[in-house]
């Protein structure tokens, strides 16, 4: 399996629902708008790859219930390998988001009894990616391991402090976390302290901050590069979009500033629609979302979408 990136962690079944307000206490609400579709950390990521047009694999699980289905069709039908997909009988996890006009939104994920796969469930030796992007929620320390003996760069999609993102946070190559992430895991409230608290666990982080743009440093080196202006209708996934982007910038060797802004304007794009998974771009819309921005270099993408 020669892919571009893998994307190794956690797939859910969202049900979306927008509202014009949050229900108050023993309050009913009727939403204005309501949508299904897969999501998850990493599966969004394949996702978000495979529109982009490269090769992509997701490794995870999905129960053998209506959910893990539905998720594995849509994962076939956007090019997505899933021949690193684990099936069982423990539930997949579900997840209600509740958005608000502003984009802002309220998550609530139920796993059951669903736990992570154990150390050997999946056998990574027929893989051969360039990249591989976990989320922490499948840790997997023997696969990072596995990609250092390769010389697979790796990278951690941090979003919050957990289990999984700990243990991996000291082993991977790219930290990229989001703010919450930064905030909780360094106790500094100002993003470039957090920065250089993170920085002391990775050689190279990145510091995501919504429509705030992102810090990064690298090695010695610090920056700041400003957020793409969009209409944000539903801020859900774009961190996922931004990680898969990434990834897949990372394997088609794009220059380090390119790489930032590239992935910024993926992130951005997702935005712009209710339901993380219906926002992820496609190659020819960050194309054009790039040509007419103030990102200067259109960066080298896959002609058209390739299938593994």
């Amino acid at each position: 399996m020669n892919i571009d990136v893998l994307c190794v962690g956690h797939a859910a079944f969202d049900l979306v629902f927008a509202v014009d307000r949050y229900p108050a206490p023993d309050e009913k609400t009727l939403a204005s708008a309501f949508i299904s579709c897969g999501g998850g950390p990493a599966a969004n990521a394949a996702i978000t790859v495979a529109r982009l047009g490269y090769q992509v694999a997701f490794a995870g699980y999905l129960g053998n219930d209506v959910y893990g289905d539905k998720h594995l069709e849509e994962f076939k039908s956007e090019g997505v390998n899933v021949d690193l997909i684990v099936r069982g009988a423990e539930p997949t996890p579900v997840s209600a988001i509740i958005v608000k006009p502003d984009g802002s939104r309220s998550v609530i994920n139920y796993r059951g009894s669903t736990k992570p796969l154990g150390e050997n469930s999946i056998d990574f030796s027929n893989c051969s990616p360039k990249v591989i992007l976990l989320d922490g929620h499948e840790p997997a320390p023997s696969l990072v391991d596995f990609a250092k003996q390769r010389g697979n760069p790796t990278v951690l999609d941090a979003g919050s402090v957990h289990r999984g993102t700990l243990a991996l946070l000291d082993r991977v190559d790219y930290v990229v976390a989001s703010e919450k992430f930064a905030h909780d895991f360094s106790n500094e409230t100002e993003e470039v302290r957090a920065l250089e608290k993170l920085s002391q666990h990775a050689p190279t982080v990145v510091i995501t901050l919504g429509e705030r743009g992102l810090v990064w440093k690298r090695n010695q080196q610090i920056g700041r590069v400003p957020a793409f202006e969009v209409k944000v209708v539903d801020t859900t996934g774009a961190g996922d979009a931004f990680h898969g982007a990434f990834a897949a910038g990372l394997a088609a060797g794009l220059a380090w500033d390119e790489l930032l802004r590239f992935a910024s304007a993926v992130g951005a794009l997702c935005c712009t629609k209710l339901g993380g998974r219906f926002g992820i771009p496609t190659a020819e819309e960050i194309r054009g979302f790039i040509s007419n921005s103030q990102f200067s270099r259109t960066p080298t993408l896959a002609p058209t979408p390739t299938r593994c």
